[in-house]
């Protein structure tokens, strides 16, 4: 059984690739039947998959290992090939639209196909070749900044995660001090954030321009492949967040205060829940894992069948380790049909979260993974993540497992955490609106920016005496504000959907689990809104459905306020 330390890397030769990818191309165009065609689209699909195989191999093990010289040369060769390869892919798509059995074509593959296909050919031409090769260079130098953090705390060096539970610690000293220190790594790197920010802000705008769009915020959106929505009907659902979950938010942030015995809730004390500490898992990882597999196995037969395919093949790396990229993903071998999920246990819940968020993602996609098209293994990210989310909350019943005599705890501040993201979450979109709508406004305008934004939707947060963060300089830890722009308002729609997803499991176990399974195997193949009809969830678009959505989880949070 070969496992994820045995895939073989082989160093894609670009020009090979371009040659064949091209003949395949011509073949496509000169077909002579609807059958030769669909032929030479599975040829064309089996050569992607080799390609993306390879780049997620690629930086896979770069991101285990940031100091392995070899990974991190080949992850650079990466970055300099992948729009090489995007081109090839848009012309392509090209031929397709204007294939002579388009008709044919889309009654096989679906009208899905062709409304990504459009907005994909939107996104790209070669004017904006070179531009896109230096994204991905600055993308690439984000992280490897945040990586190098190097933060000497308690005796020893620790990166941005390890800080974690300092972050989360009882001692009210301890939680100052770990602050600091991590705000103390963004302030001392303050210019360099600011450079590669400005640089990135900068390239998208002329990238826009190239493309014929009037700024970054359309074509930010096409990239994300929306079809069904647009920025207005996003303005409107965070004025929704800002009238229903803002007071909540509030109200949910004073009886914090009340159970920490505060006089007043400082950004230190935020990450901690209970005096008496936060919910921890109560073993080791290997512990949580075997648990995990327990939870997996008694959930249902289809994910027993994957978390097993998961740990027979090592298709996780879980632990945090010096030199490791910070974060948590999951992504998709699509050659070996196999999702791989990477994450930094550091011993807090977030531990357990990672064995539901992360393998909500890849349990959608091991049941999407048999797709003969790409486009249809994953769906568009605010639908992947309706499957994280929602796993948290589908997997409740097994969390005293975990958690012991915490699960109350632990369940509390889920819920409760939840729904004190959503406005956090619309507060970055807003920004990322303002900075590509002003995309010549200065490093210090966009701080400025991101204060006052900060404060209509965290109205409570109190950054005390930090001058750093009272100046807005808290968003340079939001890695997706830098590398995938307009993508975290994606995570408050999909903890919208969750929410329902958890309403309705209190409701009808059964019939829930019944429409998620629906929602996983249907992949990519619809649209955000056509899939959350699937799976028979409200619309969070629609006014109306978040204060509809949100009444039971306030309902929920009131009755099991935790005062121990």
């Amino acid at each position: 059984m070969e496992k994820f330390s045995e895939y073989k890397y082989k160093k894609v030769d670009i020009e090979k690739f371009k040659s064949d990818f091209k003949k395949l191309i011509n073949d496509f165009n000169n077909a002579e039947s609807f059958k030769e065609q669909d032929l030479i689209m599975y040829k064309i699909n089996k050569k992607r998959n080799e390609f993306e195989t390879t780049h997620e191999i690629v930086r896979v093990r770069n991101s285990i290992d940031t100091t392995d010289e070899f990974y991190e040369k080949e992850n650079e060769f990466m970055d300099e090939i992948s729009p090489v390869y995007q081109g090839l892919v848009i012309e392509y798509y090209n031929t397709v639209k204007n294939s002579k059995y388009r008709d044919e074509l889309e009654e096989k593959w679906g009208k899905q196909l062709f409304n990504i296909i459009e907005l994909e050919l939107k996104t790209f031409n070669d004017d904006v070749l070179e531009d896109l090769k230096k994204e991905n260079k600055l993308n690439t130098k984000y992280r490897k900044l945040r990586a190098s953090a190097k933060i000497m705390f308690n005796g020893e060096e620790r990166n941005l995660s390890q800080m974690t539970p300092f972050i989360e610690s009882e001692d009210r000293n301890i939680r100052i001090e770990a602050q600091k220190a991590v705000t103390n790594f963004f302030e001392e790197n303050e210019n360099g954030f600011d450079m590669i920010y400005d640089e990135l802000v900068h390239l998208r705008d002329n990238i826009a321009k190239k493309l014929g769009y009037e700024n970054f915020i359309k074509l930010g959106y096409d990239r994300l492949l929306r079809s069904d929505y647009d920025s207005k009907m996003v303005s409107n659902y965070r004025k929704q967040v800002y009238d229903e979950i803002v007071p909540i938010a509030n109200e949910l942030r004073t009886s914090q205060m009340k159970r920490l015995k505060l006089d007043s809730l400082k950004y230190y004390d935020e990450p901690l829940n209970f005096l008496s500490g936060n919910a921890t898992p109560k073993g080791n990882p290997n512990w949580i894992l075997e648990n995990g597999k327990k939870m997996y196995n008694e959930l249902s037969k289809e994910t027993d069948e994957f978390f097993k395919f998961m740990t027979d093949h090592e298709l996780m790396d879980l632990e945090s380790k010096k030199g490791k990229a910070g974060g948590g993903y999951c992504t998709f071998i699509s050659e070996k049909k196999a999702p791989f999920i990477f994450s930094n246990f550091n011993g807090t819940s977030g531990d357990v979260d990672v064995l539901t968020h992360e393998a909500g993602h890849a349990f959608q996609v091991y049941m999407s993974r048999n797709y003969e098209i790409p486009e249809y293994n994953w769906p568009t990210l605010e639908a992947c993540e309706i499957h994280s989310m929602s796993m948290e909350f589908l997997t409740w019943p097994w969390m005293e497992n975990f958690f012991k005599e915490d699960v109350d705890k632990y369940k509390y501040a889920h819920l409760s955490g939840a729904l004190l993201f959503i406005p956090y979450g619309v507060t970055v979109d807003e920004f990322q609106h303002f900075v590509y709508e002003f995309p010549n406004a200065t490093p210090k305008e966009r701080k400025l920016k991101w204060r006052e934004i900060e404060k209509k939707y965290l109205p409570n947060k109190d950054y005390e005496d930090n001058d750093f963060l009272n100046n807005g300089g808290y968003w340079f830890r939001q890695g997706h504000i830098f590398t995938d722009p307009f993508y975290y308002i994606d995570y408050t729609l999909a903890q919208v959907c969750a929410f329902e997803f958890f309403n309705k499991a209190n409701i009808d176990r059964e019939n829930a689990w019944s429409d998620y399974l629906r929602l996983c195997k249907a992949g990519g193949s619809m649209s955000f809104t056509n899939l959350i009809k699937l799976a028979n969830l409200n619309n969070p678009f629609e006014d109306g459905t978040i204060r509809k959505i949100i009444k039971p989880i306030s309902k929920w949070i009131k009755e099991n306020e935790y005062t121990k």
